[in-house]
């Protein structure tokens, strides 16, 4: 997979970029991600991306210009078909769902907004798809960006070393994950569930099943809501 990112500031992927598994993925040709500088495009000498927003109000918004340039030119550095998505707000609320189907892309670019957003009209000049990591807001879609390629990589063939890591995870199949446990057997006179010592592999496997739907119905039922929903 390759993914483009198109933002105002580049550095602030640096760090999470070259750490843990995202490193381990690009180290291993896994997933290609590479980034573009939307002020690399801007029309003027001061590289001005932002302006006032017609209508009068606070805070600066997202030039067309520069973005569609971006755009552009990103677009022609590699021959597969992107997917294009536009982190804001107003998108649709990513989930683990929206990770898997994204996972099965073979190319995306990001586009990360910042300042008060984009002019309407890159909305509606690319018809990018929307999303959204949650309802609240961010300084910008820089941390919004991170947290997909994070959950979207480590789905893909390879990433985790161990293909069955993911499948177990949280919200995975629409519940939340059973309880962990590693040496020692004790711990501050807290054990380990007998049943996860008794090598019945059978039993184990319904005891981790239970206890990810007490979980569920505990912290959160709206999960099992929504899948009675769909049934």
């Amino acid at each position: 997979m390759r993914i483009d990112i198109l933002t105002l500031f580049p550095e602030m992927f640096e760090s999470p970029l070259s750490c843990s598994i995202l490193k381990r993925a690009r180290d291993a040709g896994i997933v290609e991600i590479v980034l573009a500088n939307i002020r690399d495009f801007a029309a003027d000498n001061y590289r001005n991306v932002d302006d006032k927003p017609y209508g009068g109000g606070p805070g600066m918004v997202m030039m067309p210009g520069p973005v569609f340039d971006c755009i552009d030119h990103v677009r022609k550095l590699s021959p597969e078909k992107p997917r294009l998505i536009l982190l804001t707000p107003q998108g649709r609320k990513f989930d683990q769902a929206k990770a898997l189907e994204l996972s099965r892309e073979s190319r995306l670019i990001l586009i990360a907004g910042k300042y008060e957003g984009f002019d309407e009209r890159i909305r509606i000049g690319l018809d990018a798809e929307q999303i959204s990591i949650g309802d609240y807001v961010l300084n910008g879609g820089e941390l919004a960006a991170m947290v997909l390629i994070d959950a979207v990589v480590r789905l893909l063939p390879g990433a985790l070393g161990d293909d069955d890591s993911a499948k177990d995870d949280s919200f995975s199949n629409g519940i939340l994950e059973y309880p962990q446990y590693t040496r020692p057997e004790t711990f501050r006179d807290m054990k380990v569930p007998d049943i996860l010592l008794s090598g019945d592999h059978a039993k184990i496997a319904q005891w981790r099943r239970d206890q990810a739907l007490e979980r569920t119905k505990k912290w959160r039922p709206d999960l099992l809501e929504d899948d009675e929903q769909k049934t």
